[in-house]
């Protein structure tokens, strides 16, 4: 056990992981967390930190937040988190359509090459969602990366 995890943050970061990512992923954080192995530490940090202090401030909603962070993780071109976070702004709330939206207002800011990154993890959790058909298709799915 870590000396997070008896935290006000720390309850509220396993919380709220719960919510917007699910039992499985909450599972594999905190099994992380609690491993004691390589980088256990960091298991714990993103829990109490980024999920019980950040995500869980008051000052915007959730929703908004998935937006900001799709945003921020297209730019830095982060698609295994982004991936993450698209099932958590689906979970949040977010629709197809407003993810299509912050694909598209990324373009002008980050270019191409990102958002062709991006779209290609987006497409992965709409399929594995349900949520897009088969027939849809990603520019690397095209030839064209």
């Amino acid at each position: 056990m870590s000396d997070y995890d008896q935290s006000p943050n720390y309850r509220r970061g396993l919380n709220l992981v719960k919510e917007m990512l699910g039992d499985r992923f909450l599972a594999g954080l905190a099994n992380s967390a609690e491993s004691g192995a390589f980088a256990a530490d960091c298991a714990s940090i993103a829990i109490e930190s980024a999920f019980g202090a950040v995500w869980s401030r008051p000052g915007l909603a959730r929703r908004d937040r998935s937006l900001v962070t799709l945003g921020i993780l297209i730019a830095t071109g982060k698609s295994a988190e982004l991936k993450n976070h698209v099932r958590a702004g689906l979970n949040n709330g977010l629709s197809v359509e407003e993810l299509q939206e912050v694909l598209i207002q990324a373009f002008p800011y980050c270019g191409f090459p990102c958002v062709a990154e991006a779209i290609e993890a987006t497409t992965a959790v709409l399929r594995e969602r349900g949520l897009v058909d088969d027939t849809t298709q990603s520019a690397k799915e095209r030839g064209l990366l």
